[in-house]
């Protein structure tokens, strides 16, 4: 299975470079899959169902996110509803939505895809290790919607995909050494830049620190220089502010073989195009 995981989408810069590039990658590179973070899509924080629904009419099939997936409460019921949208699974119990969940793609293939955030320097949740660990041993036998499906319907799911949203490279690093062998990847997000870390661990994960991010490069983590510079020299809450510019588009590119679940390759994804029209 060939899968095309785009970093943390930034406000409409971050919109506008996936409806640019995308179109290209997936001529280019034939995904079988293509995912993408959406947690900072709406102004540069949260998800809106307009702008979910933009990042999926542009082509990406599945949305994960992260701790500011609460910003705006529409998309609330969405979360509900929808199950191409992800909410870290480490929320507590009738928090919105589902944290991880089985994907049945046109050709028959299932893709199970977990969303989980950290906790260093976040704010406190339930532990995404014991978390993942929980998780993994589920779809170790389980059914296409997490749940409700006899014995007879259950079915392994081998490719297997981690949103890791997480401040700590540590941490990261951590999680993806418990998971090496369990899953096909575990891919961190919420940093805002692409690391040069891509590998493939021992057992046969690919592993990424960081995704990177689609919108501005050249900002403050996809917002405006000016406006984040005052905030760290006066110390004063100013709002911060989408940057505009030359649009980018990070992400990762795996190659995952489908009986074993094992990841093939990790290569990183990078386009730019001068661009301050967004």
């Amino acid at each position: 299975m060939r899968i095309l995981f785009l970093g943390d989408v930034v406000g409409k810069a971050g919109r506008s470079a996936v409806r640019q590039f995308l179109p290209k990658l997936r001529k280019e590179l034939a995904p079988d899959a293509v995912l993408a973070n959406a947690e900072n899509a709406a102004g540069g924080l949260g998800l809106t169902c307009a702008t979910a629904d933009e990042l999926l009419s542009a082509g990406a099939d599945i949305l994960t996110s992260g701790n500011h997936i609460w910003k705006h409460r529409e998309i609330f019921s969405r979360l509900e509803k929808d199950r191409r949208i992800l909410r870290p699974a480490n929320y507590p119990e009738g928090a919105p939505g589902r944290g991880c969940s089985v994907f049945t793609l046109k050709d028959g293939r299932r893709l199970a895809v977990l969303n989980l955030l950290g906790l260093t320097f976040m704010e406190p949740l339930a532990c995404p290790f014991h978390m993942a660990d929980a998780l993994v041993k589920e779809l170790d036998g389980a059914s296409s919607d997490m749940a409700g499906r006899s014995e007879g319907e259950r079915e392994c799911v081998r490719v297997r995909l981690v949103d890791f949203h997480a401040e700590a490279t540590a941490e990261k690093k951590a999680l993806g050494w418990l998971l090496d062998g369990r899953v096909s990847a575990v891919l961190g997000t919420h940093t805002h830049v692409q690391t040069a870390d891509a590998q493939l661990l021992p057992k046969g994960t690919a592993y990424l620190t960081d995704l990177g991010m689609c919108g501005v490069e050249q900002s403050s983590l996809g917002m405006d220089f000016d406006v984040a510079l005052e905030r760290f020299m006066t110390r004063m809450p100013t709002g911060f502010k989408t940057a505009a510019g030359e649009l980018s588009l990070n992400g990762a590119f795996l190659d995952i073989d489908d009986e074993t679940g094992r990841a093939r390759s990790i290569r990183l994804i990078r386009e730019n195009c001068p661009s301050a029209q967004h």
